[in-house]
């Protein structure tokens, strides 16, 4: 039956940044569809945890730096001593700078590439790796923007960055597909998350951008859970290298 396709029951997934809102929605995802969670947040992500454990599934919590590089051995390695292996990675942790393009930081830009790009491609190599040492393939999906596609403003680093995200999400599909290891990614839209509250809270802005969305509204947590279990399932073993954009038709118009 093809609803077989999609259950992960057993499953391990390592999930960055997923305290709150797209990250803690796709967690609860994933752990609906049967997997076990290991986070990786700067802080105990105690109401995702919860949540997950209210499922009947396992959830183990690694507080780590991201943006240090030298962290990611010491999460696989705590990550496989606590669940026994891993099968999926979400890349969901990232930051954003905002600042005129004339006058942006060199730290400001430095800050949010080395969490959005850097740390995504070093964990993922580190996760590949393993997956080739387990011998049965895996899923990795990036978290992309609809600024892997636009340009913005104000944002320089972080749309540098998901554009990076976009591209290096089809160099490691092409490289890793030979070890039956699936990469791709999603863009979220504008998402009623903390992170846009200030933009929901202008009335002005917030109906300007609603006017332009299709889907006539806001896309919440819930509106990943869907692609994420899809990306991580076997019913998306034929897809490597795409970006599915889950913007209530924003690109399209």
């Amino acid at each position: 039956m093809i609803l077989d396709a999609f259950n992960l029951q057993g499953k391990v997934a390592i999930v960055t940044g997923c305290d709150t809102g797209l990250g803690q929605g796709m967690a609860i995802g994933l752990a609906e569809a049967g997997c076990n969670i290991v986070s990786v947040n700067r802080k105990i992500p105690h109401e995702t945890a919860q949540k997950v454990e209210a499922l009947g599934r396992r959830f183990l919590a690694i507080q780590a730096d991201l943006s240090q590089h030298e962290v990611i051995p010491g999460i696989i390695e705590q990550a496989v001593a606590g669940m026994g292996k891993i099968d999926i990675l979400v890349n969901n942790a990232g930051t954003i700078r905002r600042e005129d393009a004339l006058e942006f930081s060199e730290k400001n830009w430095d800050d949010v590439m080395n969490l959005n790009i850097k740390s995504v491609f070093f964990l993922s190599q580190a996760v590949a790796k393993q997956f080739i040492m387990q011998g049965g393939g895996g899923k990795i999906i990036n978290i992309a923007s609809m600024l892997s596609f636009q340009g913005g403003i104000r944002v320089p680093s972080y749309t540098a960055s998901k554009s990076a995200v976009l591209g290096v999400t089809r160099l490691l599909a092409n490289e890793w597909a030979q070890h039956n290891i699936n990469v791709n990614a999603i863009a979220p839209g504008y998402m009623a998350t903390n992170n846009t509250q200030q933009l929901r809270d202008d009335e002005v802005r917030s109906q300007e951008i609603l006017d332009r969305i299709p889907a006539g509204r806001w896309g919440v947590p819930a509106d990943l859970q869907g692609p994420i279990v899809f990306l991580a399932s076997s019913a998306s073993d034929y897809v490597n290298g795409y970006t599915i954009a889950v913007d209530g038709g924003w690109l399209a118009r």
